[in-house]
């Protein structure tokens, strides 16, 4: 028998979340013992900005394209900053991500980005660091906390999914409420998770409810 997992144990204490867990399938937990490639933090960037406001589908298709312009597959920030607007919009870039890209080139020419450099850093740091990156708000900030620096509490209350399924999954708790009044009904469902938010979100974005029927 395969000891409780510490993480799940935690947020099983929460009724509503441990039946959302249940429902959905075991989510990885990384192994923060493999050594990180030196330009995950740069390519997690531009991952997430190509990521922005698409589909999954769309954004992997756009992002492989967009690596088979430079040599290895290897958008070195020189090599971007040299490319046309031309060159990257054959990859199905828009104008506006071209600008956000070059804007995650420069910054990355003149700003240490590596993990050791940000470990340091609490997760509100790294997003005041980054957040000045012209497209970079804090949506792309956390989605780089979650999935490249394996961050443990983040709960990225301004993606659409996450409030639409914190709703769904607690009508009594959020009913009629909107704006502010939402986000701090959702922040306080949530204050429970910690320090394992970044957990329960990722199962929140897997978890298929059951649809409702009309009477």
């Amino acid at each position: 028998m395969q000891p409780a997992d510490p993480i799940l144990s935690h947020l099983r204490q929460d009724p509503i979340l441990a039946q959302i867990i249940a429902e959905t399938p075991t989510i990885r937990i990384p192994d923060l013992t493999v050594p990180a490639p030196p330009n995950e933090l740069y390519l997690g960037l531009l991952e997430s900005i190509v990521s922005q406001q698409i589909s999954v589908k769309a954004a992997d298709a756009i992002f492989a394209r967009f690596l088979n312009l430079f040599p290895d597959n290897d958008p070195q920030a020189e090599l971007l900053l040299l490319k046309t607007t031309e060159e990257l919009r054959s990859a199905g870039l828009s104008f506006q991500k071209i600008k956000y890209l070059q804007s995650v080139a420069g910054f990355s020419l003149e700003n240490p980005m590596d993990r050791a450099y940000l470990s340091a850093m609490t997760d509100e740091e790294i997003v005041q660091y980054l957040i000045p990156i012209k497209g970079v708000g804090r949506w792309t900030v956390e989605m780089l906390l979650m999935f490249t620096l394996d961050r443990p509490d983040i709960l990225p209350i301004d993606d659409l999914i996450i409030r639409q399924k914190m709703i769904r999954a607690y009508p009594e708790e959020t009913s009629g409420l909107t704006g502010k009044a939402l986000y701090k009904a959702l922040l306080a469902i949530a204050e429970p998770w910690r320090p394992y938010r970044t957990t329960a979100s990722r199962y929140l974005w897997r978890w298929k409810p059951t649809p409702v029927t009309g009477a």
